[in-house]
């Protein structure tokens, strides 16, 4: 997800290709036929399932890939896509679900590509990743095992990368004004025009004046990790791994979009994975308390880090919010898949601020402090 820093500019560089531009790009730059080829819904960037031909009956390799064509902002920083992809073929080597690049022709985990749409002649960077099987946790009836599955896999994921990955390109990490970095929250002042006057913005005022005054100046007292960024509830896919119709038990199979990675703190992670397992629940206020059990199955919080969860959840929610706002007045024609947050992320924003931060925190972490004495298998 992009800053959009220059709200006429952003308007031209997510790319805009065809499905035949589409399919000769990985024809030319990977060498392999395309035999099937669909969009894929994306943010700023594009992204098409493609399936190709096997060449002269060979087996090896996969048939399903994700052809990904970074906008073209983004693409002007080689060593932050560089850092990405890198991490991504770490963690698949670590045992994560992660995608791993398809080399290019040249033996290259990635490409610049000129853009032959829109205006000015503007350059994308192209990869071609693994397809990972499974269904989204948005389109699953989630339950606690899940929840508290998501929980763990957000800290072991941020340590494995925090004390095993060591890379060059990781020193792009470092995105200070990145407005995605839950750091940043006090940044979304300069895109808060886009909900007009309205109860909605007076709450994200709120929070972005408390953030300044609560949070910011405790960032020092956390512990400072790489983070993911993003484990939102269509990045995280899952199988279910029990028969059980009435109770089913899922697993992650895939880990998806590493283009918000940055470095922050673990308290970031699991504050951006308590938000968004809160947007499909029928019962949204409880969510918190079983992620929260699974990071600290890994991970436990201090006192200073869990002191902040409710205004960095509330943060990440205003960030998720306002971005959209801003971002659909710029694609408008992509409105829909821009705002699924706000659909129901609005409601569980006000009804946290409603209930107030005390009595959200008391169910979080009871519900937490419950699994000490039965955690899950």
């Amino acid at each position: 997800m992009s800053s959009g820093n220059d709200r006429q500019a952003q308007t031209f560089t997510k790319p805009a290709l065809g499905e035949r531009e589409a399919t000769e790009l990985v024809d030319r730059v990977f060498g392999l036929k395309v035999s099937w080829i669909r969009p894929l819904p994306s943010y700023d960037d594009q992204n098409f399932h493609v399936r190709v031909s096997r060449n002269n009956g060979a087996a090896e390799g996969a048939d399903e890939y994700v052809l990904k064509i970074t906008n073209s902002e983004d693409s002007q920083e080689p060593d932050l896509i560089e850092a990405q992809t890198q991490a991504m073929m770490f963690l698949s080597a670590e045992g994560f679900p992660s995608a791993t690049p398809h080399l290019t022709k040249d033996g290259n985990i990635m490409s610049l590509e000129s853009g032959d749409t829109g205006p000015g002649n503007k350059k994308y960077i192209v990869r071609l990743l693994t397809y990972l099987p499974g269904t989204p946790v948005a389109k699953i009836a989630t339950n606690s095992q899940i929840f508290y599955e998501i929980g763990k896999l957000a800290a072991s994921l941020d340590k494995a990368l925090s004390e095993k990955f060591y890379h060059p390109s990781a020193k792009s990490l470092h995105r200070g004004q990145f407005i995605w970095n839950l750091a940043n929250v006090p940044l979304l002042d300069q895109y808060i025009y886009a909900l007009g006057q309205n109860k909605y913005r007076e709450v994200v005022e709120q929070v972005i004046e408390q953030f300044k005054g609560k949070v910011i100046p405790k960032l020092s007292s956390f512990r400072a990790c790489i983070n993911h960024g993003d484990l939102n509830d269509h990045n995280i896919l899952v199988d279910s791994s029990s028969a059980s119709l009435e109770n089913p038990q899922y697993k992650v199979s895939g880990i998806l979009d590493f283009s918000d990675m940055s470095y922050g703190y673990y308290v970031f992670e699991v504050a951006i994975a308590i938000m968004y397992m809160m947007i499909e629940s029928p019962d949204p206020l409880s969510v918190g308390g079983h992620v929260l059990a699974g990071f600290e199955s890994v991970l436990p919080l201090t006192e200073e880090e869990r002191g902040a969860l409710f205004l960095l959840v509330s943060g990440r929610f205003s960030q998720s919010l306002v971005i959209a706002a801003h971002t659909a007045l710029l694609y408008p024609e992509n409105e829909e898949y821009l705002m699924i947050t706000a659909k129901t992320g609005w409601k569980h924003l006000m009804k946290m601020f409603e209930v107030g931060q005390e009595a959200v925190e008391k169910t979080w972490f009871e519900t937490a402090r419950s699994y000490t004495s039965h955690a899950p298998a």
